[in-house]
């Protein structure tokens, strides 16, 4: 029985011409090959299975042929070259790393350094994994990869490279060593399976070389194991069976049921998928892949983007023409938000199901049904109604929006109160209709807590204000001056209830100024004070309105921006400033008995 030889082994590139996938490095070494121009140290690194050991082994047979071509290849044919592939060359050595890690391996291997080669012009040491080496073992191999012998030269493999010391990487010419394509993988594929008498479908390989993730090697190893299972014709069913791969079919009919919408067809499809071994991670993963080859197969310059078969192209192109490139947009972003949160999710299933009926409601997203509500209306009290049609009729724009009818209910007030209803709110403040005080023994005041701000004045000034029939409806325009608006400003303030300190403190600081047409204006010293006094400023103009008896008074707030830039406060001022914002800093200072330093 003749001795079998895995394919990795017995379709190792021999020469530079034979290595696939990494022309430039290739052509690099060949063309210092040829110019004489070689470093002392060489360092190969990239992913596993692309050639590193392989390329170190051409280089190093190459240098030590006695009659290399013109194109800087190994002839194969002289002494040196029999005795390499032979594999009995004693001017190549080859360590690993992995094993060989210590010092002393390390003063072993520079010992055999200083002995000049027998046969050839250099000696050449491939060392493998070279990342395995201990801390000590690379500071002892410093000195002499720095300043080896002239016939000496090292070849560091690694797959690691940010492992190595940048000691190390400093003495060394460095090759990045790439993954290899697709393409070049398939086309190897044929390659060997010419040679082995091997029948294999393009959409076969494709698959094997998908799985083998950019290294040659592994796409051998595949190839090998595929063969034994279909015993020398290689289909592209027989392969996602044997290599447990989910089969592109799956997907196709997905994304036809995420275009019509169908999520029992999406759902029953997906538990097809479970059925049969595979992990949601890995459906979900290659969903999103297909859709990437969706996107990519729109476009004819993108097109060669796409790492698939033939056969399996054309279905990509024709799936393509029916999707929009705003539903895959969208499909892309929900796909890998569920391949993002399905390691923490708990209920991964669920995740992946949620994710599928998303998907179909991309282009039928599901009309929420207008909420109908029976609102009862609620009669309008024939004494409030005037009132809000003369407010209306001053104030047009705080009149409600139709879009969000507000119900308000009036209670009718007692006969022994004379106050007349309040005002409606204005446009900057949002106030709801209170109640009318209830009514007060006799001889005990009509002030109580919050009275001055739900009904702007007190009982006693209701003889210098307009009567309760006649509200704010009757229109009166008794001239005033500035001095009678702020002594008006002053009963107010005054009146004002320990509840709303703050407006009585800004009101003191504030002085109202007459501008003309019955307008006048408020200067704070800051932002703060406007809100403040806004919050107010409904029942603070009816005051106005009623105490100066004119009903065409409006106020205007401002922010004193000379005061902010240029006014210097002292400590004491800026104390008083924070507690008219928080009054609670009162009784802190009260509590601890704490004095301005």
């Amino acid at each position: 029985m003749e001795d079998f030889i895995v394919s990795a082994r017995k379709y190792r590139p021999a020469t530079f011409r034979t290595v696939v996938g990494q022309y430039a490095l290739t052509t690099t070494l060949k063309n210092a090959v040829i110019t004489k121009k070689l470093a002392h140290a060489f360092l190969f690194c990239g992913p596993r299975g692309v050639g590193k050991t392989t390329c170190a082994r051409i280089f190093a047979k190459t240098i030590n042929c006695f009659t290399s071509t013109a194109e800087g290849e190994a002839c194969n044919q002289c002494e040196s070259c029999v005795s390499f592939n032979e594999q009995r060359s004693y001017n190549i050595h080859e360590l690993d790393a992995a094993s060989n890690n210590s010092v002393d391996d390390i003063r072993l291997l520079i010992e055999q350094v200083r002995i000049p080669p027998q046969i050839g012009q250099y000696k050449v040491y491939i060392i493998d994994e070279v990342h395995m080496l201990s801390q000590s073992a690379f500071n002892a191999f410093l000195k002499t990869l720095e300043e080896p012998p002239k016939h000496a030269i090292f070849v560091l493999a690694t797959t690691e490279k940010h492992k190595i010391l940048p000691t190390i990487l400093s003495r060394c010419q460095i090759y990045d060593f790439n993954r290899i394509s697709i393409n070049d993988i398939v086309e190897h594929l044929q390659y060997v399976a010419s040679q082995e008498s091997v029948t294999a479908e393009p959409e076969a390989l494709n698959v094997i070389a998908q799985k083998a993730d950019g290294g040659m090697r592994d796409a051998l190893s595949i190839f090998d194991q595929v063969v034994s299972f279909t015993g020398g014709n290689i289909t592209y069913r027989a392969t996602i069976d044997n290599l447990n791969v989910l089969d592109y079919d799956y997907y196709f009919r997905l994304v036809e049921a995420f275009l019509s919408g169908n999520v029992i067809d999406a759902m029953l499809i997906f538990n097809e998928v479970l059925n049969r071994g595979f992990e949601g991670q890995n459906f979900i993963s290659g969903m999103s892949s297909h859709l990437r080859d969706l996107l990519v197969a729109k476009d004819p310059q993108t097109l060669p983007l796409l790492e698939v078969g033939e056969a399996i192209g054309v279905k990509y192109t024709q799936q393509a023409q029916k999707c929009q490139n705003a539903f895959l947009y969208k499909a892309l972003e929900i796909s890998n938000e569920c391949d993002l949160n399905y390691r923490l999710s708990k209920n991964k299933r669920l995740l992946v199901e949620l994710t599928l009926i998303r998907l179909c409601q991309i282009l039928q997203p599901v009309q929420p049904q207008p909420v109908q509500r029976d609102i009862q209306p609620i009669a309008a009290n024939p004494v409030s109604l005037p009132v809000q049609q003369a407010a209306q009729a001053q104030h047009p724009q705080a009149r409600p929006q139709s879009a969000a009818p507000v119900q308000t209910l009036t209670v009718a007030p007692p006969p022994q109160v004379t106050a007349p209803p309040p005002p409606p709110p204005p446009a900057f403040a949002k106030t709801q209709t209170p109640a009318p005080p209830a009514p007060k023994p006799a001889g005990q005041s009509t002030r109580m807590p919050g009275l001055s701000i739900k009904n702007g004045f007190n009982k006693k000034d209701d003889s210098a204000g307009l009567n309760q029939q006649s509200g704010p409806s009757v229109s009166l325009n008794t001239p005033f001056d500035n001095e009678a608006l702020i002594l008006a400003w002053n009963e107010y303030a005054q009146s004002l209830t320990v509840e709303n300190i703050l407006v009585q403190k800004t009101m003191q600081t504030a002085r109202p100024l007459l501008k003309g047409n019955y307008q006048f204006e408020v200067a704070v010293d800051g932002p703060q004070q406007v809100e403040i006094l806004e919050q107010d400023a409904t029942t603070m103009v009816t005051y106005l309105k009623n105490k100066l008896k004119n009903t065409s008074i409006q106020m205007h707030i401002r922010v004193n921006e000379v005061n902010e830039r240029q006014k210097a406060y002292s400590m004491q001022e800026k104390l008083k400033a924070m507690m008219n914002i928080n009054p609670e800093l009162i009784k802190l200072k009260e509590i601890f008995d704490l004095e301005i330093a």
